[in-house]
C-alpha cells in the first residue's frame, strides 16, 4: 500500500506552448480536480505556459488552501 504522506512525482515532457490544463489533461486530471497548481513556486492559473525543466505542483479539490488570498496569481 502506497503511502498517504509520501511524495508523488511525475516527470513528464511539454510540448511548445502547452499550458499547465493541456499538462493536466494528459495526465487524466480534470480542472474540477484541482483546488490550486503552482508552476516553479507561483500560484498560477490553468491557462499558464510550461517551459522545460518547470516543476508543477498540483492540490486536489479536497485540499484547497486556506489562505489563497496569500499567493497573487500568475494568468500567464
Amino acid at each position: 500500500m502506497r503511502r498517504v504522506d509520501a511524495d508523488s512525482i511525475v516527470y513528464i515532457d511539454y510540448g511548445p506552448g502547452e499550458t499547465i490544463g493541456q499538462v493536466l489533461g494528459r495526465l487524466g486530471i480534470l480542472p474540477e480536480e484541482v483546488s490550486h497548481t503552482f508552476l516553479d513556486g507561483e500560484l498560477s492559473a490553468l491557462g499558464r505556459p510550461v517551459a522545460r525543466g518547470s516543476r508543477l505542483g498540483v492540490f486536489p479539490d479536497d485540499m484547497a488552501l486556506l489562505y489563497s488570498w496569500y499567493f497573487r496569481k500568475v494568468e500567464t
